[in-house]
């Protein structure tokens, strides 16, 4: 560890640039880690909120859920038969106010369940981020589908769906305006025999969310870009220390003829990936956050504890795994061979 020290300071320079590119990197990571988070729960928080349990929908619907019809008589022997299962439909649509000005949201509805909101006829519960938009209590909403109103009866909050606000409804009123008394799925929790109800194809909460278009192309194509950066960094640690070791093959050559094992250098490369890795990611993390904290309120940016940890740990991990690689020409390097060369 002094070994290493010494050696940083000694080239300092060289060593706050690979941290700087290091912490931006790892900066620009966290971002757009926040982003697909939060993009994440904008798309299907709704659904991503549900407890553990498997979604049901027709196996004739192809697994899109808005052509699914489940009949009456299913549903009536698996709400049943499951204690805790519920059915439940969402569709896209948009409410009036008085002045006739537009809103979307997606309606859901529910044969009554913890997870959905317990709402009466004529009535609607909506997502929060409405409240925020300025929509409140008690106001009405039509719609064209509709023959009555809507009154706005509460707020809940983490009700979204496709990036629109969900407005929960009573049955009877989702009925009126997509004329089918059928739900589009079922939800049953901790099922013994997930698949077991006839007819009816099961998913989990994942496989359900690959289902939808575009959750899946837009966590993906996020997904790639964070896996790229880490990888991209990886191999700057790689670059790096493979050129200060080729530049230093002369100062190995007399230390380890002096007896300075191979181990020994290889844990003075470790501590010095460490202490770099460890002051980048410190300024990063703060970074994000204080990013997160100065967002714009619409913006969709979601970076929770447990996933700023479990990137640290890929880009320490990473970060060894490069600089492991650059010193596997310390172990061939022959100390009369390495003094010949010189330093470089």
């Amino acid at each position: 560890m002094n070994l290493a020290w010494k050696e940083m300071k000694k080239s300092k320079t060289k060593f706050v640039i690979l941290g700087s590119i290091v912490f931006l990197i790892s900066l620009l990571t966290f971002i757009i880690s926040g982003l697909a988070n939060g993009l994440s729960q904008d798309n299907a928080a709704l659904i991503k909120n549900l407890p553990d349990g498997e979604i049901y929908m027709e196996t004739a619907a192809e697994e899109t859920h808005a052509l699914s019809a489940i009949d009456i008589a299913t549903q009536q022997s698996a709400l049943s038969e499951n204690d805790g299962a519920f059915a439940f439909s969402i569709q896209m649509g948009f409410l009036l106010n008085e002045q006739d000005e537009q809103q979307s949201v997606a309606f859901a509805t529910s044969t009554g369940s913890a997870p959905f909101p317990d709402v009466s006829k004529g009535e609607i519960v909506l997502d929060r981020s409405l409240e925020e938009d300025g929509i409140q209590q008690g106001e009405r909403f039509t719609n064209s589908q509709s023959n009555g109103e809507f009154t706005v009866a509460g707020f809940t909050d983490g009700a979204k769906y496709s990036h629109a606000a969900v407005a929960f409804v009573h049955p009877d009123d989702f009925a009126d305006m997509y004329r089918t008394e059928e739900q589009q799925m079922l939800f049953a929790p901790d099922l013994a025999e997930p698949g077991a109800i006839p007819g009816l194809q099961s998913f989990s909460i994942e496989e359900f969310l690959d289902t939808l278009p575009s959750y899946s192309a837009e966590q993906l194509s996020l997904s790639m870009i964070v896996w790229f950066l880490v990888v991209i960094s990886g191999m700057l640690f790689a670059i790096f220390f493979y050129m200060m070791n080729i530049q230093k093959l002369g100062l190995y050559g007399i230390l380890k003829a002096i007896g300075v094992k191979t181990g020994t250098l290889f844990r003075m490369i470790w501590a010095q990936m460490l202490a770099i890795t460890a002051v980048a990611l410190f300024l990063s993390i703060a970074f994000s956050q204080l990013f997160a904290t100065l967002a714009p309120g619409d913006m969709p940016f979601y970076l929770p504890i447990g996933i700023t940890l479990q990137l640290s740990a890929v880009f320490f991990a990473i970060g060894f795994a490069g600089a492991t690689l650059s010193g596997f020409q310390i172990r061939k390097a022959q100390p009369l061979q390495a003094i010949q060369q010189g330093e470089g």
